[in-house]
Formats: structure tokens, sequence, C-alpha cells
């Protein structure tokens, strides 16, 4: 898909037939054209996402929005228009558990300018973190039982109350089901304690220090229906020293957690980053000097260059 800026159509609801037919025939006989569409199916719930050229429709954007909000309650799913001139702010929301480094750290660079984009919920499922966002003005909301299990519906009319644009897991501890990650796909950015695609799911930093590591890290990625699979935006690590117990790699790894966080963040909202068959590519109007990625030029410079294979040419005798 070619970087210009083209109107967002999310469909989500229950897998049945007929369903892309209608909204291409709506969107066909109010001249739209459809540039590009994605469509998956996980755990029975349907989801499509399409970009299409508005620039030429026959319809106001309130009556599109109508016309397909009416045939989405026809069909039964939820459909969702975002069109690129909206609004001049983006917004974001963090969604945050009970560790705080990630979401001071977002808070620091709102309030510093170096996001572009308004920072403007925060949503837990425990409230811990209540006072974090409160001192930096954010609103706060918590979305869990008593055990930190998340209400996702609340969670949904949250995100939808907030027209939210990007949503930001800064160590949420909970694994998001299809019904959010279908509607916000692109939109989410996770961080997680390791060097994925090592050591995925609860407690990596355990599972490094069991594994008996040199080299840990941590690794900030779109997110997917597949547990911590989604294409991988920036990653840091450090050395693990002998003997070293999880607090130390929480200590060592915490910081980087935050920074390659905020990095991530940055690409994403400066739309510098594109995913292609799974994996992320720095766009090539992207200043490279803007990003770190991985590991710094530090390491270009200790890391040996030589000895490499090199092909044996074996000569030819007349035996």
């Amino acid at each position: 898909m070619s970087h210009r800026e083209l109107t967002e159509i999310t469909v989500v609801g229950d897998d049945d037939t007929g369903l892309v037919a209608r909204v291409t025939t709506l969107l066909f006989e109010r001249e739209i054209n459809v540039e590009d569409i994605d469509q998956a199916v996980r755990d029975d719930v349907f989801r499509m996402t399409m970009h299409v050229d508005t620039s030429e429709m026959d319809d106001s954007r309130d009556a599109l929005r109508s016309d397909l909000r009416q045939l989405g309650d026809d069909l039964g799913v939820d459909v969702r228009v975002r069109f690129p001139a909206d609004r001049e702010t983006r917004r974001i929301a963090v969604m945050v558990t009970k560790e705080s480094q990630c979401l001071e750290r977002l808070c620091e660079a709102a309030q510093a300018g170096d996001l572009d984009a308004e920072l403007s919920v925060v949503i837990g499922n425990h409230p811990d973190l209540q006072p974090v966002a409160t001192e930096h003005g954010i609103p706060f909301h918590d979305i869990g039982d008593a055990e930190g299990n998340p209400d996702e519906e609340e969670l949904l009319d949250l995100l939808a109350e907030y027209d939210i644009d990007l949503v930001v897991l800064a160590r949420y501890m909970r694994i998001l089901g299809p019904n959010v990650v279908f509607r916000y796909e692109g939109r989410i950015i996770n961080i997680h304690p390791s060097l994925l695609p090592a050591f995925p799911g609860a407690k990596a930093y355990r599972q490094a220090v069991e594994a008996g590591v040199r080299i840990a890290g941590v690794t900030a990625h779109y997110v997917t229906t597949d547990l911590d699979q989604g294409p991988i935006v920036a990653q840091r690590a450090f050395n693990v020293p002998d003997g070293a117990g999880v607090e130390t790699l929480k200590e060592r790894g915490q910081p980087l957690e935050a920074e390659v966080l905020l990095e991530a963040v940055r690409l994403h909202l400066a739309d510098d980053v594109t995913v292609h068959r799974g994996r992320t590519e720095l766009r090539e109007e992207a200043d490279e000097g803007d990003y770190q990625l991985g590991m710094g030029p530090e390491l270009d410079r200790t890391t040996p260059d030589k000895p490499t294979d090199r092909s044996v040419v074996v000569p030819q005798t007349d035996d």
C-alpha cells in the first residue's frame, strides 16, 4: 500500500457469509475505491480492515458513517470509519498493570512535547498506577476485577469514547482477546522483557535466568492474536553477569523497556515504519539517525570483521 492517507474502515463481528460483499457493494455504489483489504477469522470472530479512497465519493462523511453503521446493525457487526483528516491530534491509550517505568517515561515524553500525539487515557486492570496518571493530569480507568481480570467490553467502550488511535501496552500483564486486537490491529504496541522470539509469554526474565543466557534484552512489537509473535519494531540488549538472578535482570532491563517502548511509539506516530509480510521496515523517507532500533554503533566497533568463511576453489586434476 502506498504511503498516502486513506480512509480506514474496520468491520468486526461474528463470522458470516456475505459480509464482504455487502460492505464493498455499499462502497461501490458511492464511488469509493477499495485500495487495500485484509481479512481474518479467529475464535469465530471476523475482522476486515479496508483502506479506501474517499476523495471522489458521492456522499458526505457523516452520511457514509451513518450508512455503514446501519449496515453493521443489519449484519450484526461493528463497523467503524476513520477519515485521515478527522482531527489534527492523534490520541494514545496506555494500558498498565502494576509496573510504572514505561508509563512514567511515556508521560514525561508527552509533557516534554516529544510525542506527536495526546496521551489521552490510562487504563489498568489494577488501580495501583492511578496516582501516576493523576500526577500527570491523565484520566485513569480500572477495568479489572479483584483478581485483575479485565472487562474487555468496558475496554472497547473506553477506547471508542476517547477515540483512540494507538494502544500502548506498558507492561500490561494480560493477553488481549481477538475482539480487541482485531479492531486495533496494526495500532497496538507492546513491550516484552526478552529478545523475541526467545522467551515469549510470562516470566521472561526468569526464563532467561533459567536458560543461563549471557545476553538478555527487551522487544517492542506490534500485537497480533499470536502471543508475542507480532512484527518486531525495536530491541535492546544487555549483558547478564555471572550468578545474576531475576532481580538483577529486572534492574538492567526495566530502563531499557521504557526507552525502547518510547522509540516504537515515536516510529509509529511518525509513520516511519511499515509492516510487510510480518516484518517491519523503515520507510525510505525516514531519517535513520532519529532512531536506534537495536544496539548502538559502539557494538559495530567491537564486533570482529574477520575471519569470515570464503569459498575455496578445489583445483582440478587429470587423475
